[in-house]
């Protein structure tokens, strides 16, 4: 089996304090990093900048230069992932709250199945906010609704692993959300063209310091009125899916 070429792909948002860490975890596991800064403010900017220039050979700043969100910043790094060669890419969160001990685990699915989509399964501790965890579940059902299978785990989980090839080709082709929506939104379309998934557990915490760029009330609506493109989307794939479904 031939090795993969997987680049950590990190979206940053005015993470100047936590993406140190987060960087040096990565290349502690031998993964080249990719920085795609979300138009920072400045003093955010000037540590990615930093942490390039001390290993310019495996670190790399792409940077935006008006602010896309969460998902405009992913695509933006899947596509020069894929540009630049490598078969996959690992998306984690630049605020520290992915335990990056757990990339090996990830590799290592990666590796025997390089065709499927690794996604974490977050296991939180008492850190979690309890609104943030309960409002999850009413995602979870809506993406067992439509996909028509309970596979995918959680699918708001943003440590993951994407096998690039498909997944260019999905965000190419298909108008995604471009905020919070991103992570449901791409999962759900990857299942919808065949893509399996296998979910990885990984210890998810929130640090009391951490910066949440999750705004309550307006990604909440962005992710309900996902949730309704989707069902409606799901409805004319529904015999492909039944298949699916009942033929394994």
């Amino acid at each position: 089996m031939s090795p993969l070429s997987v680049l950590a792909v990190v979206p940053v948002y005015n993470h100047g304090e936590a993406i140190g860490a987060v960087v040096h975890s990565l290349r502690g596991h031998g993964l080249p990093v990719l920085l795609v800064d979300d138009g920072s403010e400045p003093g955010c900017a000037a540590v990615l900048d930093q942490l390039a220039a001390a290993e310019p050979a495996q670190i790399r700043v792409e940077r935006l230069a008006v602010n896309q969100g969460k998902g405009g910043a992913m695509m933006a790094g899947l596509r020069l992932a894929l540009a630049l060669g490598y078969s996959h890419a690992l998306q984690i969160d630049a605020d520290g709250q992915h335990e990056a001990a757990d990339v090996p685990r990830f590799l290592a699915l990666a590796q025997a199945h390089p065709r499927h989509f690794i996604c974490g399964c977050p296991i939180y501790d008492e850190s979690v906010p309890k609104a943030r965890l309960y409002g999850r579940y009413a995602t979870h059902i809506w993406v067992w609704i439509n996909t028509l299978s309970m596979e995918l785990r959680d699918s708001m989980c943003g440590f993951r692993i994407y096998p690039l090839a498909p997944t260019v080709a999905l965000i190419d082709s298909v108008q995604i959300g471009r905020r919070m929506d991103f992570d449901v939104e791409i999962a759900v379309r990857l299942i919808w063209r065949g893509v399996r998934v296998i979910n990885q557990p990984t210890r998810v915490s929130y640090p009391s310091d951490g910066i949440s760029h999750f705004r309550a009330l307006h990604d909440n609506v962005l992710i309900s009125w996902m949730h309704t493109r989707l069902f409606f989307g799901m409805l004319p794939r529904l015999p492909l899916l039944l298949w699916r479904r009942f033929s394994k």
